[in-house]
């Protein structure tokens, strides 16, 4: 079976489980996804599968070669395309639909996603530096200190953790709950936060 699927992030709300306990979830739109490609490892070197996302508004251009790739499997266009994993003797073919229903409540799952961009900040805030004293005089709150000696080695190391630009990274969250499975509206629950602002593209992957 096809162990992952795509989706866009919907917002955050909370439901209540069934001790009456408030729990926050992250509501997402997993798919439907249709299946575009196979890996196999006779040709390519590893087994997974390329997912087309199944959204409202196709693209509004394609090119001749991605159409054509379209047009061989059988699938209309769309704008997002990913691979996921499959498992063993996986069946999946192209123009094969993929549904929510391949996660279960209480299950564990892997989401990878973009974190939200935060533009050029400063080292308190990129980096969680403690700042300097807020005296009056001080002329130290927010500033990195030093980056490096001055005579030898006279440069700054590569990674020295200064200002700049914050977010917009690839995360991954390895042990996120399934709370709640809503086959029919194609939604997921999800318990906590997840990577990424409103209608961030996501990806659920098995673990």
């Amino acid at each position: 079976m096809v162990k992952g699927l795509l989706g866009r992030k919907i917002g955050m709300t909370q439901i209540f489980d069934a001790s009456g306990a408030v729990v926050p979830v992250t509501v997402v739109q997993a798919g439907p996804c249709i299946v575009l490609r196979r890996r196999t490892g006779e040709r390519h070197g590893y087994e997974a599968a390329q997912l087309s996302f199944v959204e409202g508004k196709p693209p509004r251009k394609v090119s001749k070669p991605v159409a054509g790739q379209f047009k061989e499997a059988g699938v209309p266009p769309a704008r997002v395309v990913a691979e996921v994993p499959v498992g063993e003797n996986c069946e999946a073919k192209p123009g094969d639909t993929v549904l929510c229903d391949i996660f279960a409540a209480d299950e564990e799952i892997r989401v990878v996603g973009t974190s939200k961009g935060k533009g050029f900040q400063g080292a308190v805030k990129r980096h969680h530096f403690k700042g300097g004293e807020a005296s009056h005089g001080s002329m130290f709150h927010r500033a990195p200190g030093g980056i490096g000696a001055s005579a030898y080695p006279s440069r700054v190391f590569p990674g020295t953790r200064m200002a700049g630009r914050m977010g917009g990274d690839r995360v991954t969250l390895k042990r996120v709950k399934v709370v709640k499975v809503d086959v029919d509206r194609n939604l997921i629950y999800l318990k906590g936060a997840v990577p990424g602002g409103r209608n961030a593209l996501v990806q659920l992957v098995k673990r």
